[in-house]
């Protein structure tokens, strides 16, 4: 029997990947709710959003086997309201919030692992007090308490640096305040979390200094099962910004296994049941002290197209066999490569895009270069600084994903990559 799948914001990039799962014949998918009003925007409409998903299910004519998606916010969100409306499988609202409210998360976190969670302090960007009063030592990091992509995430080392970020905090931070709090309206909270809404950041101690990695993994009926892990490396002045994720990762392999026990342990603790998930770890080599950093309740789409190339399906064959309630079916032949990477091409400076490669460009450059994919970001005719979903401190122009049989080789077919790809900016 065929299983209708509704996936959030579908788009062709990822539908192509659904398309390619194991059991992929006896499914269909359909978009649910558009990228446009969901995702590429700076208002969300949540109760508009709401309804229109609604009616969607409502008026579709077959069965509703399973709500999925692998969006941030508020997607992700919005995903278990519309479950326990429609009667599917997956975490409720309250464990899905534990993860991804940063002050919840934290305050769990430090409940179950006080040694492996650093200092933290809510802040209240708009108290008078600040930045005269210091939440935490220097350095620490700062951030609204739901954001994503390191959205007004600031380093703050200095009284000046952190008045400059609660300005900027202060301006901006209502597109993401407005939408979490109507979603918190959904969900049982105890008071002392919901004293911090989303007009709130979360103040952290900084714990990059090590090595960073993300456990991809799902839990059924209380089973939890890690398949993968993805090294993420970093870059600009901060370290703060994403360059490469590269699966599988290389950290030791007992070090591994101390990061899967300590995510299983969480994410059941926390009541977290029915969905795939990531968690992501910072390691010091030199003291071998583990960091949980977050939970995401969802599977990344930025390591989709990996183990596809790695193993021979996405981690999105997790995501929608358990929505569906049944183990996930991997093949056993495993991808055509030994090492995939997603690189991140960036600007850290402000540009006007006069010119970005053109459709016919990178399909000849796929074509000559097996196990490449390349997706551009920066819109010619635009400012680097009007890309939605970019961190504080620098521009994504272009991703690519590589596989290769050595990191050597996918590091080679990068450069080649990249020397080919005609951008024109103008300082």
């Amino acid at each position: 029997m065929v299983k209708n799948i509704f996936v959030m914001a579908l788009d062709e990039f990822n539908r192509e990947m659904l398309e390619r799962l194991q059991g992929a014949d006896e499914m269909r998918f359909h978009s649910l709710l558009d990228m446009e009003t969901a995702v590429d925007t700076r208002y969300y409409d949540i109760p508009l959003l709401l309804d229109r998903a609604r009616l969607q299910l409502r008026e579709f004519p077959g069965s509703i086997d399973a709500i999925v998606g692998f969006w941030d916010f508020p997607t992700s969100t919005m995903q278990p309201i519309l479950r326990r409306e429609f009667g599917l499988r997956g975490p409720s609202l309250e464990s899905v919030l534990r993860c991804e409210h940063k002050y919840w998360f934290r305050v769990n976190e430090a409940q179950f692992a006080p040694e492996q969670t650093p200092a933290y302090a809510a802040v209240d960007p708009f108290d008078e007090r600040y930045p005269e009063h210091v939440p935490l030592d220097y350095p620490f990091w700062i951030k609204p308490v739901r954001s994503h992509s390191s959205q007004l995430g600031f380093y703050i080392g200095d009284y000046a640096s952190f008045a400059d970020a609660l300005g900027e905090i202060r301006q901006d931070i209502h597109f993401l305040a407005r939408p979490f709090n109507e979603l918190l309206a959904y969900a049982e909270i105890p008071d002392a979390i919901k004293a911090v809404d989303g007009w709130h950041c979360i103040a952290e101690e900084i714990i990059s200094a090590g090595r960073q990695c993300t456990l991809e993994g799902y839990i059924l009926n209380g089973e939890v099962v890690i398949y993968g892990t993805v090294d993420s490396m970093r870059e600009g002045i901060y370290g703060s910004s994403f360059s490469r994720y590269q699966y599988p990762s290389d950290l030791p392999e007992g070090v591994k296994a101390d990061m899967c026990e300590m995510a299983s342990d969480f994410i059941r603790q926390i009541e977290f049941d029915n969905s795939p998930f990531n968690i992501e770890f910072y390691y010091e080599p030199a003291s071998g002290q583990v960091w949980m950093l977050e939970v995401n309740a969802r599977c990344s789409k930025s390591h989709s197209l990996l183990f596809e190339m790695v193993d021979g399906t996405s981690n999105k064959q997790a995501m929608v066999d358990v929505a569906l309630g049944r183990k996930p079916v991997f093949p056993e032949g495993g991808g055509d490569f030994s090492v995939a990477a997603k690189f991140m091409l960036r600007e850290h400076d402000d540009a006007f895009v006069r010119r970005v490669p053109t459709d016919e460009e990178i399909a000849a450059i796929e074509a000559d270069m097996p196990g490449c994919r390349i997706q551009i970001v920066a819109v010619e005719g635009r400012r680097l600084a009007q890309l939605l979903h970019q961190d504080s401190y620098s521009y994504e122009t272009a991703l690519l994903f590589i596989g290769g049989d050595s990191v050597e080789e996918v590091e080679d077919k990068s450069r080649r990559v990249k020397a080919r790809l005609h951008f024109e900016l103008e300082r």
